[in-house]
C-alpha cells in the first residue's frame, strides 16, 4: 500500500507519542520509508532513540544549518507525505498560523508551501478538541487541503486514530488516485438468514477480502460505500445489513449514484420463512429453503451501464472448472471481470485468485490487502476505458 513512499513522521507532545513506535512499524510494514521529526515536548514523552530504532533513520530534534525542514519537505525534498501524529492542540494552532518554533511546525509550513501532502492525526483531551480556536484551526487547515485522521472520542479524550486508519489516510494522500471522483459500492462478508430469533443460516466468509477491496478503493481515491454485517470503518460509509434481501436493498439504494459495484460478499443462496419465536430443540424439523434473488443480476437489470465486478468461490480445486463457472457469471450478468478463488482461502490472510475476463485469465498470489489493491487498479482501468468509450 505504501511501497516506495517516503513518510516524514512529525511527533508532537501528546501522551499518544508513545504509540509512534508501533505507528512507524506499521507504516514500514506496508512498504514506507520513515524518518521522524520531533518537538521538544515529544522528546520528554518518547526518547528519540526509540524512534531511531523504529525507523532505522536518524531523528530530527532540531533545525540546524543543514536546513532539515527543507531537506525533508521542500519542493525537491525527501518526503512524499508529511504525517503529524500525534498532533496536539498547540501544534495544530501553530501550523494554521504558520508559527515555526518547533521542527514539526517548521516542516509543516514548508510542506504546505511546497505542495507536499500533509496528514494530521489529532490527539488531545476532548474539551481542547472542542475549543473554538482549535476547531477554527482545523477548518482552516482542511481548507488548505490538509487531510485529517479523525480521533476516537472516548473517556473524555480525543484519542489518536488507530495505526490502520492512519496508514490508510497516508496512503490515500500519497497517491496515486486513479479512482478519484468515483463512487464505489463494495459488498463484503457473509449474509445470514433468520430461522428464529436466535438461529441463522450463514457461511464461513470472514469479509477480509471485501474490506481489503473497500479500503484499497478508498486509498486509490474513491468514495466508498461498504455494505456488510460488520463494524464501522473510517474509510467508508457503512451500511449494516444481515440478510441477502437487506444487502440487495442497501446496494439498490446507492446504485443510482455509483460508478461501480464490487460484489465481494458471500451472499446466501437460500432463505427460509423465519419463526417469530425460538424453535424448541429435541423435535424433528424440516426447513423449506427458498432461493434468494441474485444480487448482481438484479442490479444489472436495473442499471445496465453500471460497471460491476463479481467474485466466484468454488470448492473443486480445479482452475479450469473455476474459470468456466466465472465466465458463466461474467456472461450472464455482463460483468467487467470476475475474481475467482477456491474456498480454501476463506478466513486466511493470504490468497490465490484468478482474474477472469472473456479472453484472458490472470493469476494473483499474495495478501488480501494486495488483492484489494489489484482489484482497485483493475477497476480503475475498466472505468477509464468505459469513459473513453463514451467519448469523455
Amino acid at each position: 500500500m505504501l511501497e516506495g513512499v517516503n513518510v516524514a513522521l512529525g511527533v508532537s507532545g501528546s501522551i499518544a507519542a508513545v504509540k509512534t513506535v508501533e505507528l512507524a512499524h506499521e507504516l514500514r510494514r506496508h512498504g514506507a520509508e520513515v524518518r521522524a521529526v520531533t518537538t521538544d515536548a515529544a522528546t520528554g514523552i518518547i526518547h528519540p532513540w526509540s524512534l531511531e530504532f523504529a525507523t532505522e533513520n536518524d531523528v530530527v530534534t532540531e533545525i540546524t544549518g543543514r536546513v532539515e525542514h527543507v531537506e525533508l519537505c521542500g519542493r525537491e525534498g525527501w518526503a512524499d507525505v508529511f504525517l503529524v501524529a500525534p498532533a496536539t492542540a498547540n501544534t495544530v494552532g501553530k501550523i494554521a498560523a504558520a508559527v515555526d518554533d518547533t521542527p514539526v511546525t517548521t516542516c509543516a509550513t514548508v510542506a504546505l508551501g511546497a505542495d507536499v501532502p500533509l496528514v494530521v492525526a489529532p490527539a488531545m483531551h476532548e474539551p481542547m478538541y472542542d475549543h473554538p480556536g482549535v476547531l477554527e484551526s482545523l477548518d482552516r487547515l482542511e481548507g488548505w487541503g490538509v487531510d485529517f485522521v479523525d480521533p476516537r472520542i472516548e473517556e473524555g479524550k480525543a484519542k489518536i486514530a488507530t495505526e490502520a486508519d492512519i496508514v490508510t489516510e497516508v496512503a490515500r494522500a500519497a497517491g496515486p488516485d486513479p479512482l478519484a471522483g468515483r463512487e464505489v459500492i463494495v459488498t463484503s462478508g457473509a449474509t445470514s438468514e433468520r430461522i428464529d430469533p436466535v438461529r441463522t443460516i450463514t457461511n464461513r466468509a470472514s469479509g477480509r477480502t471485501g474490506r481489503a477491496v473497500a479500503r484499497a478503493c478508498y486509498v486509490r481515491g474513491a468514495d466508498v460505500t461498504l455494505v456488510h454485517d460488520g463494524p464501522d470503518e473510517a474509510y467508508a460509509t457503512v451500511e449494516r445489513v444481515e440478510s441477502a434481501a437487506e444487502m440487495l436493498e442497501a446496494v439498490e439504494a446507492h446504485a443510482d449514484d455509483a460508478d461501480a459495484l464490487v460484489s465481494a460478499a458471500a451472499i446466501s443462496d437460500y432463505t427460509v420463512a423465519g419463526s417469530d419465536e425460538k424453535i424448541r430443540s429435541g423435535q424433528d424439523l424440516t426447513l423449506e429453503l427458498e432461493p434468494t434473488p441474485k444480487l448482481i443480476d438484479t442490479v444489472r437489470e436495473a442499471h445496465p451501464d453500471l460497471t460491476i465486478v463479481g467474485f466466484k468461490l468454488e470448492t473443486s480445486g480445479d482452475d479450469d472448472a473455476l474459470v468456466g463457472k466465472a465466465r458463466e457469471t461474467l456472461d450472464r450478468a455482463g460483468l467487467a471481470f470476475v475474481v475467482g478463488n477456491d474456498a480454501s482461502v476463506l478466513g486466511e490472510a493470504e490468497t490465490r485468485t484468478l482474474f477472469v475476463r472473456e479472453s484472458s485469465v490472470r493469476e494473483f498470489v499474495g495478501s488480501k490487502d494486495g488483492l484489494g489493491l489489484r482489484v482497485a487498479e483493475e477497476l480503475a482501468a475498466e472505468l477509464d476505458a468505459a469513459s473513453d468509450g463514451d467519448g469523455n
